[in-house]
């Protein structure tokens, strides 16, 4: 039963997954073409946003979440020279700049606030009001710039016809009609941070074997990234350290990459379909994360179903749970703001899969 169990996973994998490689190949050079217009134009507009290039290979300013789900982080340029803030001061403001008499919300893990003289370097723009209030750069106000830009960018490169606004209070948001079909994509202004690793990442803990200690020196002088999507606080990326981990998975002749293809494939097609899916592949990635720092030899990934099952068995607690810590920054849940209707809904999902994994594969 075990080996006809493994090839039936096996074939799915293979199978799916090179389909789902293909389509979403498409998908992004499609998107690619559109995000490299629009940047380049807000670009010539605003000097503070940097244009993406095109790349025919990885675009690392390209994140799938989903199927049809895109982060688009858009690099912002001119601030240099970072220091972490010796005191950090809670303020918080109207988008007109009127200071509001008390916090309205406490910061979390993954979120800080960003003074413009925390910088070696800072361009006048950057000290505009525009962004600037009282010294801090306030995201919600950089993204107040940014939604119209974008606007102004879709009707100045005539792709008005591919490419509509989504009415998002927080974030912005367009939908691309490609080839392939719609695809949304978050459009996410990026401070970007290589020289220094956040004091907030307190990682790794004491002991761990995986990742070794090499591999986590180079992933440490990738640094981080602070993302404008929310109103006061920015939050802190680590996506191009998240995608150094991610090639180096099988340096020992593992099958770690496989399995999480496999657990994503899964999780697409049968658990949890869908254009806005509350589990998205960022998730499973950390799952992928924490299950290899618990299971850091090389034994424990020479054979693919126990490995894959035990992803599933991760991700099934987790989702339990509602609690899914971030790899680096582990004093936040990823899943805090989930809906607990649809977690709920997975964990069951999960459960069935779980008793018997042959009934539940397409």
């Amino acid at each position: 039963v075990k080996s006809r169990m493994e090839g039936d996973l096996e074939d799915c994998l293979l199978n799916k997954v090179d389909l789902r490689r293909q389509w979403i190949s498409q998908m992004v050079e499609e998107v690619q073409k559109v995000v490299h217009h629009l940047t380049t134009e807000i670009s010539y507009q605003d000097f503070r946003f940097q244009a993406i290039p095109y790349c025919d290979t990885y675009n690392e300013n390209i994140k799938v979440l989903a199927p049809t789900q895109f982060l688009i982080t858009v690099p912002m340029r001119g601030l240099a020279g970072y220091r972490e803030a010796r005191q950090q001061r809670w303020r918080y403001y109207s988008l007109k700049g009127a200071r509001l008499p008390c916090p309205l919300q406490d910061p979390e893990g993954l979120q800080q606030w960003l003074e413009v003289k925390q910088f070696l370097k800072s361009p006048g723009q950057w000290h505009e009001a525009d962004v600037n209030i009282e010294g801090d750069i306030v995201p919600a106000k950089v993204l107040q710039v940014f939604r119209k830009l974008v606007e102004n960018a879709i009707e100045t490169c005539h792709l008005s016809g591919r490419v509509r606004m989504l009415m998002d209070r927080l974030v912005v948001r367009v939908v691309v009609e490609t080839s392939a079909g719609q695809v949304e994509l978050q459009l996410t202004p990026s401070v970007d941070i290589p020289t220094a690793w956040s004091k907030k990442a307190q990682w790794p803990s004491c002991l761990k074997r995986w990742p070794s200690p090499e591999t986590v020196q180079c992933i440490k002088s990738f640094g981080f990234s602070l993302l404008a999507c929310s109103s006061y606080h920015w939050q802190l990326s680590f996506l191009r350290a998240e995608q150094v981990l991610l090639e180096q998975l099988d340096e020992d002749g593992g099958c770690r990459r496989k399995c999480f293809q496999a657990l994503r494939q899964m999780k697409e097609d049968v658990w949890c379909p869908g254009t806005r899916p509350v589990i998205t592949s960022y998730h499973l990635q950390t799952v992928l994360f924490w299950t290899c720092e618990k299971y850091p030899y090389p034994k424990d990934w020479q054979v693919f179903t126990r490995g894959f099952l035990r992803l599933v068995r991760k991700l099934h607690k987790c989702v339990s749970e509602h609690f899914l810590k971030h790899f680096f920054v582990r004093k936040s849940n990823l899943l805090q703001y989930a809906s607990s209707r649809e977690l709920d809904a997975l964990a069951q999902t999960l459960a069935f899969f779980l008793k018997d994994p042959q009934i539940s594969l397409p």
